[in-house]
């Protein structure tokens, strides 16, 4: 078990970035703080216990969270056989550590949806995937919602009141837009979850676009994780032919609003 305290260990090191970029005093105040911490305790704890109930072998001596596409490869070959025979314990493992680190913006869900995809195969991967995505970003929405304003006001202030305004616009079309910025990464997915409680988006809006809008995203991923042999770097999961057709995807998603604003102008 000290193996893996101590591979979380170390990625536990990055949870709440937020609190330490840019320098100077933490945008929250003590009751904040201890909020954060508090919930983040609450998640750690929930994770050592699923971990503990976990059957013993030899694969917990190499159980950590990927940061690479090699760790990805290495993940593959040593957790395919204790995920094909405790199926239900290694998903629930799977599941706590993918909304933990969603919640907290760690770096490295993509990593794990590679790894779904290459041990469980695109269908089941995807469902996975996009189960544990949409209640990792509703978990963020809702830790924003309770100490998020600070923090996003300080980290991406332009960007705050370009997305407000935007928001502003779009009230009648609200859930195409978000579709839009889920399907399209026109946006960076943790700026979106942190932002929109901040920006008065209605939680059925965000979850519905969130739970819809990550599929496309989320089966390229999925698909890749197939051929990991294949890839050579992260970039390479979206090329340009991918990103057209996301985009194309997405404009489908707002071309209600699109045709609205014609007929109003003519």
């Amino acid at each position: 078990m000290a193996p893996l305290r101590l591979a979380i260990g170390r990625d536990l090191e990055t949870a709440l970035p937020a609190l330490h970029r840019g320098g100077g005093r933490s945008p929250l105040t003590r009751w904040e703080a201890a909020a954060a911490l508090a919930v983040f305790l609450l998640f750690v704890t929930g994770i050592f216990s699923i971990y503990l109930t976990m059957p013993q072998a030899e694969y917990g001596k190499i159980l950590r969270l990927p940061r690479t596409l090699s760790d990805v490869r290495v993940l593959k070959d040593d957790l395919a056989v204790y995920a094909r025979e405790y199926r239900a314990n290694f998903v629930l493992g799977y599941c706590s550590i993918y909304i933990f680190m969603q919640t907290f913006m760690i770096p490295g869900t993509i990593f794990m949806s590679l790894l779904a995809g290459a041990l469980f195969g695109v269908i089941r991967g995807v469902v996975l995937v996009v189960f544990t995505a949409t209640a990792g970003a509703s978990s963020c929405y809702f830790l924003s919602k309770l100490i998020g304003r600070p923090l996003v006001s300080k980290l991406w202030p332009e960007k705050l009141r370009f997305f407000q305004a935007e928001i502003a616009k779009r009230k009648e079309k609200l859930l195409n837009y978000m579709l839009f910025l889920r399907i399209t990464p026109s946006l960076p997915n943790t700026f979106i979850n942190m932002a929109s409680p901040i920006v008065d988006i209605p939680f059925h809006i965000f979850f519905v676009a969130t739970l819809v809008g990550i599929i496309p995203g989320s089966y390229v991923t999925v698909r890749a994780g197939l051929a990991l042999g294949d890839l050579k770097s992260v970039r390479d999961l979206y090329d340009f032919k991918t990103l057209v057709v996301l985009f194309l995807i997405g404009s489908i998603s707002i071309s209600p609003t699109i045709l609205k604003r014609k007929q109003t102008y003519e």
